[in-house]
């Protein structure tokens, strides 16, 4: 469920989409993406530097690479939990395997895309998981 902060922020401004990805090309391909969509995007290369600034963070969508190294995609998801933010989650990974999905589903991810991700059916899930 999305806090009432995220609809606000919709009616004022374009929505926020936090990429965390620790491959550089991808994060600034998104980026580029995302932005020509009207989005506004903040990019972390590591799970670990996107949940250091969280508590600073406004609510948004969270497009996770579920490989990222160290602090994994489940981590991240563990302590948006903690913090019962509700953002929804979009799961994206160079691997498509059933236990990659599977894994994605337990992170509770609205969608589920394999790299190289089509992107305009990215920000069509982006768009979804915003106004559910």
């Amino acid at each position: 469920m999305l806090s009432n902060n995220i609809g606000a922020a919709m009616n004022t401004q374009s929505p926020i989409v936090y990429v965390v990805d620790d491959d550089k090309s991808v994060r600034k391909a998104l980026q580029r993406l995302l932005r020509a969509a009207g989005f506004r995007v903040q990019i972390f290369a590591s799970g670990e530097a996107f949940c250091a600034h969280l508590d600073s963070l406004e609510p948004g969508c969270l497009i996770l690479d579920i490989g990222v190294p160290g602090e994994t995609g489940h981590d991240v998801r563990m302590r948006l939990a903690e913090r019962r933010t509700g953002w929804p989650i979009i799961a994206i990974s160079a691997s498509d395997h059933d236990a990659t999905r599977e894994r994605a589903l337990q992170l509770g991810a609205g969608a589920f895309f394999t790299k190289p991700v089509d992107g305009q059916a990215l920000i069509d899930a982006i768009r979804w998981t915003l106004t559910r």
